[in-house]
C-alpha cells in the first residue's frame, strides 16, 4: 500500500487524514400579500408543554406524520440498550427538545474545551503539513493560508453553537428550520456518512502510527490499532453529553505535551526554514487549494455544533458562547496546522525525515521526528500518544451520528441514541479493517468529495436565519416534529441541487479537476466551496420567498 501522497489531494491518502475532518437578533417573516402573512409564534407568549423522552416499550406505535401512516415496531431489542444507558448512568435522550428544566450546564468552558481537545489532535497538525508538501507552498504563505481560512470556517460552528442553547435542539433537528424538512433529512443522511467516513479515514491514519512503532516481528498490527482506537472512542461516546464534555476538558493536556516535544525537536535539529516565497498563478492555485481543505476542516464541525450546547440555559449570554466557542477552535487550529507546515519545511533540510515522509507519509516524518536520532524510546511513546488523540476527534463524530440517524425519519428516533453510537462504531471497525489493506485511496477520494457540501449548508442555513427569519424570535421550536408546519424544503433541496454543478466545476483533486478550476495555475486551483456556496445562496434567495408565498412556511 502507497504511503505518500497521490497528485492534489486534500487530505493525506494513508497517514492522519483529517476530518471533513458565525448580529443575532430580529422579529418574523413577512410577505408583502397580506393573503399570505406569515406570523410566527414568539418562544416567550407560547404556552408550552414539557417535553419527555420516550418510553420504549414492545408496544411502542410509531407515527409517521409525513405519509399519515400508523407503523406498529416492536422495540423490545432497542429496550435492552435503554436499560443499559440507564445502569451506565449514560444520557438516554434523542433528539426530542431538551427542556429549560433538563438545561443544568452552566459552564461556558464546556463550549470552549470541547473543540479545544477535538482539535488539538494529530489530524489537525497532518493538515498544516500538506501546504509546503502537497501545494509548494512555503512556510510563511501556508501560515497566512491557515489563519485566513481558520477564521472563516470556526465562525460558523461558533454561531451555529449558540441555537443550542437558545432552542435545545440538535443540529440536524434544527436544520429543518434553517434549510428545509426535508433538505434537512438529505443533509442528515450525508451527516451519517460524514461522521463514519471521517471516523475510518482518522482510524486507519493512528492504527498505521501505532504500527510504526516499535518495528519488527513484535509490532501492533493495523487492526488491532483500529480496535484501540474504536476501543477508546466507545468508551467515551456511549455515555454522551456530560462523559464527552469532561473527557474533552482534559485530553487535550497530553496532546498539547507532545507538540512542545515536536517543536523542542524542530529548534534542536536546524532544519526548519522559511522556504522561498513565491507568486503567481501556481501560488494562488495552492493557495486556493489548501485553503479549501483548512476551511472544510474548521467548518465541518458546524452539522454538529448544537448539539453540544443544548444542556446550557437558554438565558446564557449568546456572546459568551460565540466566542468561548471561537476561542476553543481557533488555538488549536492555529497551534497544530502552523507546527504541521514548519514540520514539514525540515523534510526539505534532512533527507532521513524526507524519506520517512515519502515511505510513511505524516506518521513516517513524526516518527522521524520524535525518534530517529532523537528522543528514542520516548519519542515512540509521544507517536503513540499521538495517534490515541485520534479519539478526542472520534468522539463527536460517534456522539453526532447516532443524532443524524435519529433525524432521518420518525421511527428512528424511537431506536435509542446508545444503540446507534454502538452501531456506528461497528461500522468504522468493520469497514477500517479491510480498508486499510485494500481501498483506503477510494475511501479518501470519496470522502473528500462529500465534504463540499458544508459549504452549501451553512450558506442556505445563514440566509434562512438572517433574511427570512430575522433572528431567533422567528422560530417557534415546538414546530420541530410537524410536517405541516415547518418549512418543506423546496427552495433548500433546488439550491442544493444546482450547488453540485458549481462543485463539479470547481474542485481540484488528483481525480478529478473542474473547468474552471483548472484555469488556475498549472495544477489547477480549488474553488468547489466558494462556487457551490454563492449558486446555492443566489437560487436559494430566489425560491425562498416563492416557497413562502404559495405554501406559506
Amino acid at each position: 500500500m502507497s504511503s505518500s501522497f497521490v497528485g492534489k489531494d486534500r487530505v493525506l491518502s494513508t497517514e492522519l487524514d483529517i476530518e471533513g475532518n458565525p448580529g443575532l437578533l430580529g422579529s418574523v417573516y413577512s410577505d408583502s400579500s397580506e393573503s399570505h402573512d406569515v406570523t410566527h409564534k414568539t418562544i416567550a407568549s407560547e404556552k408550552k408543554e414539557p417535553f419527555t423522552e420516550f418510553n420504549y416499550t414492545a408496544d411502542d406505535e410509531l407515527d409517521d406524520t409525513s405519509s399519515g401512516i400508523n407503523n406498529q415496531l416492536s422495540l423490545k431489542n432497542f429496550t435492552f440498550f435503554n436499560k443499559i444507558g440507564s445502569i451506565l448512568n449514560a444520557e438516554t435522550k434523542g433528539i426530542e427538545p431538551v427542556t429549560d428544566d433538563e438545561k443544568d450546564d452552566n459552564s461556558v468552558l464546556n463550549a470552549a474545551s470541547m473543540w479545544f481537545s477535538a482539535n488539538m489532535v494529530v489530524a489537525s497538525y497532518a493538515l498544516g503539513v500538506i501546504g509546503p508538501l502537497a501545494y509548494g507552498l512555503n512556510f510563511g504563505t501556508s501560515v497566512l493560508t491557515i489563519i485566513f481560512f481558520n477564521l472563516i470556517g470556526m465562525a460558523p460552528v461558533a454561531f451555529f453553537s449558540v441555537f443550542g442553547a437558545e432552542f435545545g435542539l440538535r443540529q440536524m433537528v434544527l436544520s429543518r428550520f434553517l434549510v428545509g424538512n426535508v433538505t434537512a433529512r438529505i443533509f442528515a443522511f450525508i451527516n451519517v456518512i460524514a461522521c463514519a467516513g471521517w471516523g475510518i479515514i482518522n482510524t486507519i491514519a493512528s492504527a498505521q502510527l501505532i504500527s510504526i512503532v516499535n518495528p519488527g516481528p513484535h509490532h501492533c498490527p493495523p487492526w488491532a490499532g483500529v480496535l484501540i482506537i474504536i476501543g477508546g472512542t466507545i468508551m467515551v461516546s456511549l455515555f454522551g453529553y456530560r462523559v464527552i464534555h469532561t473527557y474533552e476538558k482534559y485530553c487535550w493536556i497530553p496532546n498539547f505535551a507532545v507538540f512542545l516535544v515536536i517543536i523542542a525537536r524542530l529548534a534542536r535539529s536546524g532544519n526548519f526554514s522559511n522556504g522561498p516565497w513565491g507568486g503567481g498563478a501556481n501560488t494562488a492555485g495552492g493557495v486556493l487549494s489548501f485553503g479549501s481543505a483548512i476551511y472544510g476542516f474548521a467548518a465541518g464541525w458546524a452539522t454538529y455544533a448544537s448539539d453540544y450546547t443544548v444542556y446550557m440555559p437558554r438565558n446564557t449570554n449568546k456572546y459568551k458562547i460565540f466566542f468561548s466557542v471561537s476561542v476553543g477552535l481557533t488555538i488549536p487550529l492555529l497551534f497544530t496546522q502552523i507546527l504541521g507546515a514548519a514540520a514539514a519545511m525540515g523534510t526539505f533540510n534532512d533527507p532521513v525525515w524526507k524519506e520517512y515522509y515519502d515511505k510513511y507519509s505524516v506518521g513516517g516524518l513524526t516518527f522521524a521526528i520524535l525518534s530517529i536520532d532523537s528522543v528514542g524510546g520516548f519519542g515512540q511513546f509521544c507517536c503513540v500518544l499521538l495517534a490515541l488523540s485520534t479519539i478526542a476527534i472520534n468522539i463527536p463524530n460517534m456522539y453526532s451520528i447516532a443524532l443524524s440517524a435519529q433525524s432521518l425519519w420518525n421511527p428512528l428516533s424511537k431506536v435509542p441514541r446508545v444503540f446507534w453510537t454502538l452501531l456506528g462504531n461497528i461500522a468504522v471497525i468493520a469497514i477500517a479493517i479491510p480498508a486499510y489493506y485494500k481501498f483506503e485511496k477510494f475511501l479518501t477520494n470519496f470522502m473528500d468529495s462529500i465534504s463540499y457540501y458544508l459549504a452549501v449548508y451553512i450558506c442556505i442555513a445563514c440566509s434562512e436565519h438572517f433574511i427570512w427569519r430575522r433572528g431567533f424570535k422567528g422560530y417557534n421550536p415546538e414546530d420541530w416534529n410537524s410536517w405541516d408546519k415547518l418549512p418543506i424544503g423546496i427552495a433548500g433541496c433546488t439550491a442544493f441541487g444546482i450547488s453540485i454543478i458549481g462543485i463539479a466545476l470547481g474542485m481540484a483533486q488528483s481525480y478529478w479537476v473542474g473547468n474552471i478550476a483548472r484555469l488556475i495555475g498549472t495544477d489547477g486551483g480549488d474553488i468547489g466551496f466558494e462556487l457551490a456556496s454563492s449558486w446555492a445562496f443566489i437560487i436559494y434567495n430566489i425560491l425562498r420567498p416563492l416557497e413562502l408565498k404559495y405554501f406559506g412556511r
